[in-house]
């Protein structure tokens, strides 16, 4: 019998569609399901997740598509499902109220409102039933339907409380006086977040803490900035020379552990033990886009072709699967997937995972398959275990199966099998080669193919500064492919606004501060690999748009939102940099760049007043805003222009742009002055560029710090040797 579906048959989110024929009458969040509410007295359940979330699909399989359970909801509920990817102003308010109520948070997100939507109960994951000591789902429907019928007044004194709390409060827990104060902008700061990250970085296998472990780019980004910043600007401890080895030693433990696909290219969520060696499968855009830059900044301080590699191949894992036709990027891929020998089942992680006969078969069973199963840790029984016997695979359904990771160095693998490495490459190489074959035949994980314009911002950036860094024009291509399509489908030319979410020929939802801060830097980005003026107009433009819909003119720093959605109840200001960097802290990079770009005093004042604000809280705790913290170390730093006088696609120009994308030079501000070409924009807010000129009718480089410029020169060695004494 054909199930009858519910609401969220209409909606365009992916997650949402997921639950359209779940029995639970589902509303999207919106005016009916409130209004509904309100006239019938019930609380609502409010459930947030998205499309690849593992625990939500549990707990819908679990719950929401059993009748008894939907039945319970159904009568006394008002039931919402919300996409946190696609409304993450509904998904902080709800999710500070959880970490409030219980000291810890994730998806899927499950709370309790009154009917004015302030939330009085939450949780995360709640199993069916009653176990291990903590209710199951129904219990807590049963439960919190008697205190609603029976405590009212208590109930909705609680949720007004809540709300009320969370509005005096800063995010994230900061401790904070009654008062906030403005906070100093100094080396100290800097200094005493890279000690905080030393202190918990994991020397045996990178990475920082014990596990499970994250990647948290921003930490990364942190570092190196530090490492430069120590050696340019004063005389580093000891123990502050480290830094970029725990950078590199991170990345190097990530691309070589089980988090990294090393067959497909691209990295998992996060790895659920302490050695990167066993992945929560799904793959994030934004993990993608942010890695990439990460393994960029690598590649560019050590010149090693490992972290090229890296970025190389992630970069195309992302243009051959989460590409949309039109250019666009899609938002992620899920940790479940088919079992091949059983397609009405799904597992985690079946799409990834191997047994060794399985592999010696498709690699012809002899002395290379061997190879390659030592090469990458393939055992008869099994690798999904690690270390001292701890299961990671709760689940049981990785039992058998290997999970492919580096336990080897190839010159450690060339002497055990007496072949050399050039000989071991090719055989891994070719290796790969098969199994992503034999791999492309089974049945492919989930993509959630919505479109998000502050993740494609990411990526855009990211793409951009490759192009430059690995010397490939396809990459800018593929960035300006997408740049065009988030501009031509989710912006308004009148207004200068964004919409949030795109899929299947719909754009919907305002656009929040990640949208502007993420798209401004990659059309500053954008600039810096094309050289073509519209992306400094769309920054310029964009910047004054984001400053008009979110600045706090009061203390500072912008609003995570435009405050005109009146059911949003809470007006907040990110203060972490998480899996994303927090738009304050890109927003303030912005700044930085575009009022070097402009000589503008008055965007230096809020990019300082900005800093100040969030340095209060950063006193306490450097360590939760690792990208906030390199903003001031960028704002404290001296004024960095590059300017190339020539034709922009001229061999000579390009001859010093290739010198000088070998240099890790994170707070220079690059143009290129093509009299021909362009110039109007650049003149205009940078005059004194009107006066650099080719010298002989070559290209010429002008480096200028803090505005006063060494002597021009069209001698390629001069101009590296200045770049090698040039500041951050």
């Amino acid at each position: 019998m054909p199930k009858t579906p519910n609401r969220l048959i209409n909606e365009k989110s992916p997650y949402l569609l997921q639950h359209a024929y779940n029995p639970v009458e589902w509303y999207p969040w919106g005016e009916e399901a409130f209004a509904k509410a309100r006239s019938e007295d019930k609380p609502i359940f409010l459930s947030i997740g998205y499309s690849t979330c593992h625990w939500c699909h549990v707990m819908e399989h679990e719950s929401f598509e059993n009748e008894e359970t939907a039945a319970l909801m159904n009568e006394h509920f008002v039931c919402i499902k919300v996409d946190r990817e696609e409304r993450p102003d509904v998904d902080k308010v709800y999710m500070a109220a959880v970490q409030t109520m219980t000291g810890s948070g994730g998806w899927p997100l499950s709370l309790f409102l009154t009917p004015d939507l302030k939330p009085f109960y939450g949780g995360t994951y709640f199993p069916p039933g009653d176990a291990y000591g903590r209710p199951g789902f129904s219990t807590v429907l049963k439960r919190i339907n008697e205190v609603y019928r029976q405590e009212k007044e208590k109930v909705i004194e609680s949720g007004d409380q809540l709300i009320a709390y969370l509005q005096q409060q800063p995010q994230r827990d900061f401790q904070r006086g009654d008062a906030r104060r403005s906070g100093e902008l100094s080396d100290a700061l800097l200094k005493k977040t890279y000690h905080q990250f030393a202190a918990s970085y994991d020397e045996r296998f990178g990475g920082f803490g014990t596990g499970p472990k994250f990647p948290r780019p921003v930490v990364l980004n942190f570092l190196f900035r530090y490492f430069a910043w120590t050696k340019l600007k004063m005389a580093p401890e000891a123990s502050e020379k480290e830094a970029l080895t725990m950078a590199l030693s991170t990345l190097q433990a990530m691309a070589r552990g089980g988090m990294y696909d090393h067959i497909g290219g691209g990295f998992h969520r996060y790895a659920v033990d302490g050695q990167w060696r066993v992945p929560h499968f799904e793959k994030m855009l934004y993990d993608q886009a942010q890695l990439i830059c990460s393994y960029l900044d690598a590649f560019q301080i050590t010149h090693d072709e490992f972290y090229a590699a890296v970025a190389r191949e992630t970069i195309e894992y992302v243009l051959r699967d989460l590409t949309d036709l039109r250019g666009g990027f899609f938002s992620a891929e899920d940790a479940d997937s088919s079992v091949p020998e059983n397609p009405s089942q799904k597992s985690e992680g079946a799409f990834y995972l191997w047994t060794k006969e399985e592999v010696a078969r498709l690699l012809g069973n002899d002395r290379r398959a061997e190879l390659f199963c030592r090469y990458y840790g393939i055992e008869q029984s099994g690798n999904a275990l690690v270390e001292h016997h701890l299961v990671a695979d709760a689940q049981g359904e990785f039992t058998g199966k290997n999970i492919l990771y580096q336990p080897f160095a190839m010159n450690d693998v060339a002497a055990q099998f007496s072949l050399d490495e050039a000989e071991v490459r090719e055989i891994v190489t070719k290796g790969k080669s098969v199994l992503l074959g034999a791999r492309l035949r089974r049945p492919r994980p989930h993509c959630d193919d919505k479109i998000l314009t502050d993740w494609n911002g990411l990526m855009i950036s990211a793409l951009a500064k490759a192009s430059q860094i690995l010397d490939e024009p396809r990459y800018a291509e593929a960035a300006v492919r997408a740049a065009e399509f988030i501009f031509s489908t989710m912006y308004d030319p009148k207004t200068k606004m964004f919409l949030h979410r795109y899929r299947d020929g719909d754009a919907q939802f305002e656009a929040h501060l990640d949208d502007y801060a993420f798209m401004i830097q990659a059309a500053l980005d954008l600039y810096e690999a094309t050289f073509d003026v519209r992306w400094l107009t769309f920054a310029f433009d964009l910047q004054g748009t984001q400053i008009a819909l979110f600045w706090d003119s009061a203390e500072g720093g912008f609003f995570d939102t435009s405050g005109k959605d009146k059911t949003i109840l809470l007006r907040q200001k990110e203060e972490y940099d998480g899996a994303e960097p927090s738009g304050n802290s890109v927003a303030a990079m912005n700044m930085i760049r575009l009022s070097r770009l402009s000589d503008d005093d008055v965007l230096r004042a809020k990019v300082e007043k900005t800093l100040k604000y969030f340095a209060s809280s950063l006193e306490q705790a450097p360590q939760v805003m690792p990208q906030m913290i390199a903003a001031i170390a960028l704002f404290l730093a001296a004024p960095q222009h590059i300017v190339i006088a020539g034709r922009k696609n001229a061999a000579d120009t390009k001859a010093f742009l290739h010198v000088l994308h070998r240099h890790f030079l994170s707070g220079k501000i690059l143009l290129v002055v093509d009299k021909e070409e362009d110039g109007s924009l650049i003149f205009e807010k940078l005059p004194f560029t009107k006066e650099m000129k080719q010298i002989d009718g070559k290209a010429t480089a002008y480096i200028c710090e803090n505005y006063a410029c060494n002597l021009p020169t069209n001698d390629i060695k001069v101009f590296e040797e200045l770049l090698e004494r040039s500041s951050l």
